[in-house]
């Protein structure tokens, strides 16, 4: 914890690489001591990636490689094209060791560098990918467990909101995970997803054959709704109350310990849900409203 005064967003130095953003006007949403903006350094990513392996690999049960166990970092080919969004803690400091929170967020152009979403491993995601305009794909998602509370997933939707205003985003998309991959155990949450929020046709993403596993898994008087509904891990439930759909089969990952799902939104559904009122001004997005 620093014992001197802690700068502000826009007084730390900003690699080039990661400028573009706040030259366009996203510095920062503060509430109280935490902030969320985007990652502005090389050693910030570093800290995203040590948070994600301390989450998922140690917290959660994900199988390390040789190279992910010696690092201790949760590293892919997509974080050098991606923005990661990151939740700070100002009372911590000012630099990479304030990260708290993360969220990685991968747009068209940023796709095309590797030549794929990260999701195509996964899932068919054409219909997507064919859509005009901006897509986002979210993704690797994770939280310190200090700061699992509803005013930090909130702070992060704003983030989110505001980065899908600034870049005109149209519909966002992603994997997310059930815990475990025991079927049988995860078959009323399946076949709830399946039936109450499935995507429509032309925005449906469909799990790759080899690795398609059916939702649909009860008979209808087999699933309490209410009960699956509550079940729901919180960024699932939160992806539905924007308006969120799934797409058609989940995947086992083994790696991670999860069974995923795919989820697509429609960003005039947050703006509907999740932003009352906005307004643009230089080099802020404020004013926007979250519920749980």
């Amino acid at each position: 914890m620093s014992d001197g005064p802690v700068a502000t967003p826009d007084q730390l130095p900003v690699e080039p690489a990661f400028a573009e953003l706040r030259a366009q006007g996203f510095v920062e949403l503060r509430s109280n001591n935490l902030g969320v903006r985007i990652a502005e350094s090389a050693a910030e990513v570093d800290a995203v990636q040590a948070l994600r392996y301390r989450v998922f690999y140690d917290e959660l049960g994900a199988r390390p490689d040789a190279a992910t166990a010696a690092s201790r970092r949760d590293v892919d080919e997509y974080d050098t094209v991606a923005d990661h969004l990151v939740v700070v803690d100002h009372d911590l400091g000012a630099g990479p060791e304030a990260i708290v929170g993360c969220y990685r967020l991968i747009r068209r152009a940023a796709a095309a560098q590797v030549g794929r979403f990260y999701s195509s491993a996964e899932y068919d995601v054409a219909k997507l990918v064919a859509r005009p305009g901006e897509i986002l794909e979210l993704g690797r998602s994770c939280v310190a467990t200090d700061y699992r509370t509803r005013g930090t997933m909130q702070l992060l939707w704003r983030g989110i909101a505001a980065y899908v205003l600034l870049h005109r985003v149209d519909l966002m998309f992603g994997c997310a995970s059930l815990p475990g991959t025991d079927l049988d155990a995860l078959a009323p949450l399946l076949t709830y997803l399946s039936r109450n929020h499935l995507a429509p046709a032309e925005i449906r993403p469909r799990a790759l054959a080899e690795r398609y596993v059916a939702m649909d898994r009860l008979p209808p008087d087999a699933v309490n709704s209410m009960r699956a509904l509550n079940d729901l891990p919180p960024l699932i439930k939160g992806y539905l109350r924007l308006g969120g759909f799934v797409g058609d089969g989940a995947v086992l990952d083994e790696q991670f310990n999860t069974t995923d799902v795919c989820i697509v939104v429609k960003t005039d559904l947050i703006n509907a849900k999740y932003s009352k009122h906005y307004e643009r001004r230089v080099g802020w997005v404020a004013d926007i409203e979250v519920e749980e």
